[in-house]
C-alpha cells in the first residue's frame, strides 16, 4: 500500500519491507539540461517512487523547460524553484533542503541529475535497509568515462576513496567511519528530521559525507556499497568540469588537513621510479631499474582497477593518472587554504568547515 507520510520509529526496529510509493526522489538540478531527461525516465519506472521532486537551482539553461515538457507524460513529476540562495549555504544543499519541504514519504532518495537509474535501483536499496535494519543506503555509481582524461583521473581517484572509505569500515556499526555518495544516497525521514537535514551541514562541500557522519553519530546504521548494474553516472562532460569538481571535493575526502595532503603524496605517487629514471639520464642502469619499478606500480594500479570493477585496459593511463591526481590534490589543497572555491559559477568561502555564502 503506498505510503504519504514518514513513520518515525526507532533506530533498532526493522525497517519496513520496499512498497510501492513509499520513496520521493528528490534531484538538485543547476544547468543540467543535457542530462536531466535521461535522469528523470529512469526514476519514473520504478513503482518504489512516489514522486519525484526536481529542483530548479537557478538555472540559465532550458533545465525548467525540459522537466516541464517530461511533466506531460509523468504524472508523479513536480518542479520546484530553489529560489534565492540564503548566506551560509552551498547550492546543491539549498535545493535538496527545498525539496524535502515537499516531500511526504517514508524514505528520501537524494540524487544527482546526472544519474541513470536500473528499474530496480529503488526497490535494491529498500532491500539493503530492510536487511541490514540501516537508516541509510548509499549507492556509489558505475562510473562512465569516454575521454582519455575521465578514464585516467575518475578510476585513480575513486580507487584511493575505495581505500579511505573502505564499504566493511563504513557499514561496521562499530567503527566510527562513515560515509556516503551524493549521487544516490536513500535516507529514512524520520532520521533526517532528528539529524537536522540539509540545514545541518548547509555549507559542507561534501554534504553526503557529512551526513552520514552525523547519522552514524546518532547511532543509526549505514550500508554503502557499488552500484554496478544499479546505478550510473558520467560525472563531468569538459575537462574544465572535471577539474573543477575535483578541485571542490579532493582536498576534503583526502583527509582536509595540510598534512592529510603530504602523506597522500608521499605515500601514492611512484616518487622512487621517476627518481630513479630522472637519475638514468646519466646511470642507464637506473633507468632500468626506475623503469621495472614503474610497471610494478604499474601492475599492482591494474589489479586494483579490476577488483573495483573498472576495465583492466585502464592499466595505460596510470602515468597520466598520477600526474593528474597529483596537480589537482595541490590545487584543492591550494583553493581551501585560500578559502574559496568555484562550482557552476558560484564561489563559496571554505575557510571553515561550515562557511559558505
Amino acid at each position: 500500500m503506498p505510503s504519504d507520510t514518514h513513520n518515525p520509529s526507532g533506530s533498532g526496529t526493522l525497517v519496513a519491507a520496499a512498497t510501492a510509493g513509499s520513496v520521493t526522489a528528490i534531484v538538485p538540478a543547476r544547468n543540467e539540461e543535457a542530462v536531466i531527461a535521461a535522469c528523470i525516465t529512469s526514476l519514473a519506472s520504478q513503482p518504489e517512487i512516489a514522486d519525484i521532486l526536481v529542483v530548479n537551482d537557478q538555472s540559465t539553461d532550458g533545465t525548467a523547460g525540459v522537466v516541464r515538457a517530461l511533466m506531460e507524460k509523468i504524472p508523479n513529476l513536480r518542479l520546484l524553484e530553489s529560489g534565492r540562495l540564503p548566506d551560509g549555504w552551498v547550492g546543491k544543499n539549498h535545493a535538496l533542503w527545498v525539496g524535502v519541504q515537499q516531500a511526504k514519504c517514508a524514505w528520501l532518495l537524494f540524487t544527482d541529475a546526472d544519474a541513470e537509474h536500473q528499474r530496480d535501483s529503488a526497490s535494491r536499496a529498500l532491500q539493503n535497509a530492510q536487511q541490514h535494519n540501516a537508516a541509510v543506503v548509499s549507492f556509489s555509481p558505475e562510473q562512465i568515462t569516454e575521454t582519455w582524461y575521465e578514464k585516467a583521473l575518475i578510476p585513480y581517484i575513486y580507487l584511493r576513496l575505495a581505500k579511505r572509505f573502505a564499504y566493511e569500515k563504513v557499514n561496521d556499526p562499530n567503527s566510527p567511519a562513515a560515509a556516503a555518495n551524493g549521487q544516490f544516497l536513500m535516507m529514512r525521514h524520520d532520521v533526517y528530521d532528528a539529524i537536522g537535514g540539509h540545514s545541518s551541514v548547509a555549507g559542507e562541500v561534501l554534504e553526503d559525507v557529512a551526513l552520514a557522519m552525523r547519522v552514524k553519530a546518532a547511532g543509526h546504521r549505514i550500508w554503502f556499497g557499488s552500484g554496478k548494474g544499479i546505478v550510473r553516472v558520467r560525472m563531468y562532460r569538459s575537462s574544465q568540469a572535471m577539474w573543477q569538481g575535483w578541485k571542490k571535493n579532493l582536498y576534503r575526502l583526502m583527509g582536509g588537513t595540510p598534512w592529510a595532503v603530504f602523506r597522500e603524496m608521499e605515500s601514492n605517487l611512484p616518487w622512487i621510479p621517476f627518481l630513479l629514471i630522472l637519475a638514468g639520464v646519466k646511470y642507464p642502469f637506473l633507468l632500468f631499474l626506475g623503469v621495472l619499478f614503474l610497471i610494478a606500480r604499474q601492475a599492482s594500479y591494474g589489479l586494483d582497477l579490476t577488483r573495483n570493477h573498472f576495465p583492466f585496459s585502464y592499466i595505460f593511463y596510470y602515468v597520466p593518472a598520477v600526474a593528474l591526481y597529483g596537480a589537482v590534490l595541490w590545487a584543492s589543497y591550494r583553493s581551501h587554504v585560500n578559502g574559496k572555491i568555484q562550482w557552476k559559477g558560484r564561489e563559496y568561502s571554505v575557510g571553515a568547515p561550515e562557511s559558505a555564502r
